[in-house]
């Protein structure tokens, strides 16, 4: 990363109020230089701009820490669903070693790319699975299923619920309110919330959508 992107990145974190383990600023220096790298030939991600990337990347991805635990209990597990180049599941896992990251991708260019990650920078608490969402069979269903930019609200109920552990969350990243995806969600679901992100250096709107069983 250039001096103007470790800046970006520092200020950021500081100013989301995150605090990160030893050590996890550079892993994400690594992983946003292996994801420009491998972009080049596989396309991972529009946003070519290295200095863009840190912000609607890697602080688009971090926004969310607040918002992941509930009751002030830790979460132990996660499956980030259509992951893509690893977002936001490869900096979640950075940020939170403790935590349990699944990366589910059907792409196998892009599957390759994130079991790399995963070698390069240690991720031991991360798991690539290359199948599409809806036929992955988990061992231990996951605590929060999350996704970024993948599908409507109605849809990520439809594929991705069978991987929730009973209290489950799913988490949905959007920009603006998606309050026409919302009015979508089946009966047996519900908002729980919908919380406007704020992401250092990004002019525009972020959104995380919860949705929770209806008891």
């Amino acid at each position: 990363m250039n001096q103007n992107s470790t800046e970006l990145l520092r200020k950021g974190i500081a100013q989301l109020g995150v605090v990160l383990p030893t050590a996890a600023e550079e892993k994400l220096h690594a992983y946003l230089a292996l994801l420009a790298k491998w972009n080049r030939s596989y396309n991972l991600t529009a946003v070519r701009d290295e200095t863009l990337m840190v912000s609607q990347h890697l602080l688009d991805s971090l926004a969310v820490l607040p918002h992941l635990n509930t009751r002030l209990v830790d979460v132990s597990s996660l499956a980030d669903v259509g992951s893509g180049g690893g977002l936001p599941g490869i900096p979640l896992a950075i940020a939170r070693p403790q935590l349990a990251v699944a990366l589910i991708e059907s792409s196998h260019k892009k599957a390759s790319f994130l079991q790399q990650a995963k070698i390069e920078l240690k991720l031991n608490n991360v798991s690539i699975h290359c199948v599409k969402v809806e036929d992955f069979k988990p061992p231990k269903l996951f605590e929060v299923v999350i996704s970024r930019a993948f599908s409507s609200l109605a849809e990520l109920v439809r594929l991705g619920a069978h991987l929730l552990a009973p209290g489950g969350r799913l988490l949905a990243m959007k920009g603006v309110p998606p309050n026409e995806e919302i009015a979508q969600v089946q009966a047996d679901w519900r908002i729980t919330r919908c919380i406007p992100l704020h992401v250092p250096e990004l002019g525009a709107q972020r959104n995380l959508v919860i949705i929770e069983k209806t008891e």
